[in-house]
């Protein structure tokens, strides 16, 4: 079991989080029950399945929250691209930070991986 709070992964998602909302406000009230509610659910899904994952009892466990992690990344980018081509709503800082979570993502799996054998 992992202590989810020290794990920057973890740290940068949250922030990630806070930001993908603050995003959302700027969208129209049409947009705010449909493309809105799957980015946020998105963006959530990254921390929450980190913590989920570290609070399990083997790497295995955690590695398979983390990659439940990462493919909602990777759906939340391609929101956040539409958001972007949709709406003119700039979005470059929080794929930047979202790609940085990719990596961190893809590094602690490969090391939990390693771990298993």
């Amino acid at each position: 079991m992992n202590n989810y709070k020290e794990l920057v992964v973890w740290k940068k998602s949250m922030d990630m989080v806070e930001k993908v909302y603050q995003l959302v406000k700027g969208l129209l009230d049409s947009e705010k029950f449909s493309l809105t509610s799957q980015i946020t659910q998105s963006a959530l899904s990254v921390p929450l399945n980190i913590a989920e994952g570290a609070g399990r009892k083997s790497n295995k466990d955690f590695s398979r929250f983390l990659s439940i992690a990462n493919a909602s990344s990777y759906e939340l980018e391609t929101q956040l691209i539409l958001m972007e081509r949709i709406f003119s709503i700039k979005v470059s800082e929080v794929l930047n930070i979202l790609i940085e979570i990719q990596k961190m993502i893809y590094s602690l799996n490969k090391t939990l991986t390693i771990k298993e054998t």
